[in-house]
């Protein structure tokens, strides 16, 4: 079993109303939640397709930005690391998924600070966790994981996000132990060297922010040439409604945990 992509267990949380008051970088529209809740359970029934056990927490309300549960935690075989968010309206959220993860850990280890960082920055490879330096993650918060992960034996390599892209993983995903998938402005920089590369196509770079999850590339619906990629290189494909979502910078990694 390969811990990257290979999971037993998933846990997501329901949009909240409140969603509508999320954060955003660009204001491209209010999110739909009915739309967004309808393409949630898409998300969800397509993760326990593959057999894995799928917590579904409920909505919190003062936390717009919930939904996105991803940044609230790393989850490794040998435990957790609460994270510590870059976006002080979400600072909350971590302390609410917190029970959830000692329910399924011994341990859970916890960033302190005064570093920040979100678990959209980090891409766990075979390899390596590399984790990128971005408006949420800063290089404090890049070493004090780096000192959690130590005596579990992880290398941890900081990567510079290019301007105006949100979190690393907005712009990369892994497919597979060796192969990434990435927009072609972020594998240029080197950050990919020695891994296998998949270029989304052009004018589809949104659709580089998908999760390899058991035998499933779960992606973005939207981005039809980049699906092809994937599926004429062996993947097996399953495209998500995520227009409500991208309204508040968000993707595919960031609505799950999974281990």
């Amino acid at each position: 079993m390969n811990p990257t992509y290979q999971f037993r267990h998933a846990i997501t949380r329901k949009p909240a109303a409140s969603i509508t008051q999320g954060l955003r970088a660009i204001d491209i529209g209010t999110p739909d939640l009915e739309r967004m809740q309808a393409a949630h359970d898409a998300y969800v029934a397509t993760l326990r397709e593959t057999g894995a056990d799928v917590v579904t927490l409920p909505p919190l309300p003062a936390y717009p930005d919930s939904v996105f549960v991803e940044d609230t935690a790393l989850c490794l075989p040998q435990g957790a690391i609460l994270m510590r968010s870059g976006a002080a309206s979400r600072a909350g959220e971590v302390d609410e998924m917190a029970p959830t993860l000692r329910n399924h850990y011994k341990e859970v280890r916890r960033i302190k600070g005064p570093g920040t960082i979100e678990g959209g920055d980090i891409l766990v490879t075979a390899k390596e966790i590399l984790v990128g330096l971005s408006d949420r993650t800063n290089q404090a918060g890049v070493d004090e994981l780096a000192d959690l992960l130590r005596d579990w034996g992880y290398k941890v390599r900081a990567i510079t996000v290019p301007k105006g892209v949100l979190h690393f993983k907005t712009d990369c995903s892994l497919l597979d132990g060796e192969t990434i998938l990435s927009t072609p402005r972020l594998a240029p920089s080197g950050c990919f060297d020695g891994y296998n590369v998949i270029h989304t196509a052009d004018g589809e770079e949104a659709g580089a922010n998908a999760i390899r999850f058991n035998q499933f590339v779960i992606m973005a619906a939207g981005f039809p040439n980049t699906a092809k990629r994937l599926r004429d290189t062996g993947y097996e494909v399953r495209e998500i409604d995520n227009t409500e979502c991208a309204k508040l910078d968000g993707g595919m990694s960031c609505l799950s945990l999974r281990f």
